[in-house]
């Protein structure tokens, strides 16, 4: 099989040693620099990387990678979309290969969207941008997708993508791409959640509550994780804007809409401890405990599996005077957390007896 990588550049030029030693895997790497100032396009050539130059005005993400997508040979047997962010766990190819069955067309694999402050795990999720050559293009102006008409997914278990971006770049641009790609398709029900969701970054509460209430109006938005999602986002929009009613109401929407996420409990939890209501905190945190699978979506949050829900639980259990319990949770915890705050309540806790 022939495996190429592609990719599009800008300014990327801390990142490109590392990227190119992960992708080194595959039988050639294409990139398109949309107009770098500093050494990327220098770098990558120097690697060995094949590097084309275009400017897409106006920008445009899906452009971009349908311009990157068209440098490839026409006898590619797998394309692999990367950003340059990104690096692969060694020995991905092998893995890719063994996974890619005579019918495949489009491959799913564990991708690591971020990692917590111990250097473990944050939120993982299945990604699917290695695909077969023909019949895929790249839509939305943010937030692209592969589409195609026809397709079969495989699914890669030991394909591991790891994301460790800059930080430090702006993302003010996703919130006029987002205005365009539902005004362009408005009935996309992801992308309608998304617009939402940047409003909500960008602390425009009441235009994301209308934005998440038209996404839940959608006869498409069926996948009841990311419709539970948007009810938690209104309800914090509502919290924000300090409508406590509404904010509770559409909590416990949301986890009616997807009882089996741990995040719509805890959700919930978090905002009974912030209004001092400590049983009711204990309540959605330990039915939240009681989920033990982990979505493998974008719509899992890192802090949920971690150590923040014994963290919370400990505090509530303290406060109605359980000191037994507050000691068993925050030390559940410490387990998974080195923070000193944690090791000081357990101290505290300790000393109340």
């Amino acid at each position: 099989m022939k495996v190429c990588v592609y990719a599009i550049c800008k300014n990327e030029e801390k990142f490109i040693p590392r990227w190119v030693e992960s992708m080194s895997e595959a039988d050639e790497i294409y990139v398109l620099d949309t107009g770098s100032e500093d050494n990327s396009v220098e770098l990558l050539q120097k690697a060995g990387v094949k590097v084309f130059k275009k400017e897409i005005k106006p920008w445009r993400f899906d452009s971009a990678r349908n311009v990157a997508l068209e440098l490839l040979p026409m006898d590619i047997d797998i394309c692999v979309s990367t950003d340059i962010d990104e690096v692969f766990v060694s020995g991905w190819r092998k893995e890719v290969e063994c996974a890619w069955k005579k019918n495949t067309t489009r491959l799913k694999y564990k991708y690591v969207w971020s990692f917590n402050s111990d250097g473990t795990d944050g939120v993982v999720y299945y990604l699917d941008k290695i695909h077969s050559r023909l019949g895929y293009k790249w839509i939305n102006a943010v937030h692209e997708v592969l589409y195609s008409e026809n397709e079969v997914f495989s699914v890669a278990e030991n394909v591991r993508l790891e994301h460790h971006p800059d930080k430090t770049k702006s993302r003010g641009q996703y919130l006029e791409l987002l205005e365009i790609s539902v005004k362009e398709d408005p009935e996309n029900d992801r992308n309608v959640h998304y617009l939402a969701r940047e409003y909500m970054y960008n602390s425009r509460f009441k235009e994301a509550i209308k934005t998440f209430l038209t996404h839940l109006s959608l006869k498409n938005a069926t996948w009841k994780d990311e419709r539970a999602a948007s009810m938690r986002y209104i309800a914090r929009c509502y919290a924000n804007l300090g409508n406590v009613s509404e904010a509770y109401k559409y909590y416990l929407l949301a986890i009616t809409e997807a009882p089996h996420l741990r995040e719509t409990w805890l959700d919930a939890a978090y905002f009974e401890y912030y209004r001092e209501n400590y049983v009711g905190t204990i309540y959605f945190i330990e039915y939240a405990l009681n989920i033990k699978e982990r979505s493998m979506n974008y719509i899992n949050e890192a802090n949920s599996w971690g150590a923040m829900p014994y963290d919370v639980l400990s505090i509530a259990y303290y406060k109605i005077g359980d000191i037994e319990k507050a000691k068993e949770n925050v030390k559940k915890a410490i387990k998974l957390s080195d923070e000193k705050r944690l090791r000081d309540n357990l101290y505290i806790y300790e000393k109340a007896n």
